[in-house]
């Protein structure tokens, strides 16, 4: 379950940095329709329904969604092998500066002054969906997926850099994703999904099931493509759903992550695997106790590392960094105890480990020695990097002294930068003059229940020290994930709240990645106990530092965040407005609507039909007689992550009971959303309540 969206990632990628981009271009080729909603059961309902409508034509909140969006995005960035060039994907808007759908390609030698080329499939100066770049072993060649030969589809292209016009491998009927080469450089491996109905991954909209239900799995495999054949071969088993793949160092074999059946739920049991190259045998070498991620086999092809730990989504996995032999045996925990969540990783070619990580609430790159588990930071800063995903990572060259990243904070916006690591250089200068319409970003640290803790304050744009604000506090989505100093995206609600006058509190309560396993487990079976009581402390601390109104305080969050919004509206009447997205009513009737209840084994230790009870101590609605707060509820039809019916069930008894509220449902939105107008619509909305409420 995810909350914030970011500029970098959110906008990107589910499992594939790419096929959200295409899912947008489908869905904005149409007019968005209205949303849904229904009112509460006080009379001015209505009149603050059509309240609702005027912020959304007004200078100011035009001034916080023109904010939102002047930014310009970028999706990925890669180095090449040899350090020479670097390529990257922008994510391109219209003149309103909403999403087009569209993507370019560009190229920029490091070596000298000249402007970044353009490679693209489609004629000079036409738009497409092209990216998901991979750089080949000799930095001669760029494998990207375009949709230029036909709009709803991508297909595998290879183009000489610079200079060659680009060659099509396939033509193939479902998603493409990953491209990767292999070590001699004469074939790519891709990730491909065959005549899927929709983008993969658990944020998409859900397609509607009618008639009767039958388990409908696509199964996402690994293919083989001769680059100088153009032969296409999927060699994974069809009943096994590949989520990763790493190529060994002999290009013989590949460790992958797989797990059998549904590839949107059974990511969190997912197994590590050998697959052999030539012959498509997989053989399992190790059934991990919780989620794995991010394989990399070692240079000398013995051992495999990749992490494991606790994790709540596959686009945001973290945990410990491990190390298997090849062959599979016992995997050794290269870094117990120790505070902080890596999030991906590679082997230098001295055979250390190369990992990003987050500590406490920074961006990290560090290496690791096997040899003796010892670690040496190599950077840290209070900004996001990626190479394009939604937690940090990097692009690096094959010998690891130089990598790209795409840099952003909440007040840098972001650009492509290249170098030795640490010491990178900018690359691109799109969003130079651009500035946050929000304040300042202050680090907040307190303690509670044993544990220190850190979030972001975010001051209100034009901050009048002799003032008293309202505070809206956004909890995060996860639960395992963080708030990052980050660029917001232009859905990202929380972040208008700035901009029309409000302070902003971002929490990392336990739960969160950051400060190790033993953190990110301190909620497990005790989800909205101790996590809230931890944010409860954090609005005291942020009151002792900044001119909060303690009377004019908001809760809201999305996902996981939806859900803390709806239990912390049923355990204090502190907060006197409250906007829960994609929210948690029930986790007992949650249990059997969601399409991915795999990953909720590892959080309440059994299934809701084995111990019933420590889904319903956690569940709001076993507490909503005790909510007064008025609640805004946003939802979309399609979520599948986080369904309709408990965004439903939650309005429902609170109009049963004389509670204030609003629901609003988005006509065929998933878990995240993608549409421009409903975006926008929901930052309107959001604002509009909290100003009807807090001001």
């Amino acid at each position: 379950m995810i909350s914030r969206f970011r500029t970098v990632a959110a906008v990107a990628a589910v499992l594939s940095l790419f096929t959200v981009s295409r899912a947008r271009s489908q869905d904005e080729s149409k007019p968005d329709p209205s949303p849904r909603e229904t009112a509460g059961t006080k009379k001015d309902v209505e009149k603050r329904l059509k309240a609702e409508e005027k912020p959304q034509s007004s200078t100011a909140l035009d001034s916080i969604a023109k904010t939102l969006t002047t930014a310009h995005a970028f999706q990925q960035s890669a180095i090449s092998p040899d350090g020479s060039k670097v390529a990257w994907v922008e994510i391109l808007a219209g003149k309103d500066r909403a999403r087009t759908g569209n993507t370019s390609i560009y190229v920029k030698n490091l070596k000298t002054s000249s402007p970044p080329m353009r490679i693209t499939a489609g004629a000079p100066g036409s738009l497409h969906a092209e990216g998901n770049v991979a750089w080949s072993p000799d930095s001669r060649q760029l494998a990207f997926l375009s949709d230029a030969a036909r709009k709803d589809q991508l297909q595998l292209y290879v183009a000489l850099v610079p200079g060659g016009a680009p060659r099509k491998l396939t033509q193939v009927n479902g998603f493409l994703d990953a491209p990767g080469w292999s070590p001699d450089g004469k074939t790519l491996a891709v990730l491909f999904t065959q005549n899927a109905t929709r983008a993969s991954g658990p944020l998409q909209a859900e397609t509607a099931e009618t008639g009767e239900i039958k388990d409908a799995f696509f199964e996402q495999r690994l293919a083989l493509i001769d680059v100088a054949a153009g032969k296409f071969l999927q060699i994974s088993p069809a009943d096994t759903y590949v989520y990763e793949y790493n190529w060994s160092p002999d290009g013989k074999q590949f460790v992958v992550t797989a797990a059998l059946g549904n590839g949107d739920n059974n990511w969190y049991i997912a197994e590590l695997s050998t697959l052999d190259a030539a012959t498509g045998l997989m053989k399992s070498i190790y059934k991990p106790a919780l989620q794995i991620a991010h394989p990399a086999w070692s240079p000398d092809g013995q051992r495999i590392a990749f992490t494991e730990g606790l994790m709540s989504d596959e686009p945001i996995a973290a945990g410990d960094i491990f190390l298997i032999p090849s062959t599979g045996g016992t995997p050794v925990n290269l870094m117990p105890e120790r505070k902080n969540s890596p999030c991906w990783l590679t082997w230098t070619r001295d055979s250390k480990i190369l990992f990003a990580e987050i500590v406490e609430a920074d961006s990290a790159i560090s290496v690791l020695d096997p040899a003796n588990s010892s670690v040496e930071t190599l950077w840290r800063g209070s900004e996001m990097i990626t190479a394009g995903s939604w937690l940090p990572n990097l692009s690096v060259t094959a010998d690891g002294t130089a990598s790209a990243v795409i840099r952003d904070s909440f007040s840098v916006p972001p650009e492509i930068w290249a170098g030795p690591i640490g010491k990178w250089q900018q690359t691109t200068h799109r969003n130079e003059g651009v500035q946050p319409g929000w304040g300042e970003a202050k680090s907040v640290r307190w303690k509670n229940g044993g544990y220190e803790i850190q979030g972001w304050l975010i001051y209100p744009r034009d901050f009048d020290p002799a003032k008293k604000y309202p505070m809206v506090v956004d909890v995060h989505g996860g639960p395992g994930w963080a708030h990052l100093s980050s660029w917001p995206s232009p859905g990202d609600f929380a972040m208008a709240l700035p901009g029309a006058g409000y302070f902003v509190f971002f929490p990392n309560p336990r739960g969160s990645y950051g400060q190790g396993e033993a953190f990110t487990r301190a909620n497990v079976r005790d989800f909205g106990n101790g996590d809230f009581k931890d944010i409860l402390a954090g609005v005291d601390a942020t009151l002792k530092i900044a001119p909060i109104d303690p009377d004019r305080l908001g809760l809201t969050g999305w996902s996981y965040g939806g859900y803390m919004t709806m239990w912390g509206v049923t355990q204090t009447n502190r907060f006197k407005a409250a906007m829960a997205g994609a929210g948690i009513a029930d986790w007992l009737s949650y249990y059997g609507e969601n399409k991915i209840d795999q990953w909720m084994i590892p959080f309440f230790g059994k299934s809701v039909y084995e111990d019933p009870e420590v889904y319903a101590k956690s569940s709001p609605i076993t507490h909503i007689k005790k909510a007064k707060t008025p609640t805004l509820i946003l939802v979309g039809d399609s979520d599948g992550e986080c369904p309709t019916p408990q965004s439903y069930e939650f309005w429902h008894a609170l109009k049963t009971l004389g509670v204030e509220t609003t629901l609003v449902v988005y006509e065929h939105e998933g878990h995240e959303f993608t549409k421009p107008a409903d975006q926008r619509d929901r930052v309107a909305r959001t604002v509009a309540w909290f100003d009807a409420h807090l001001r």
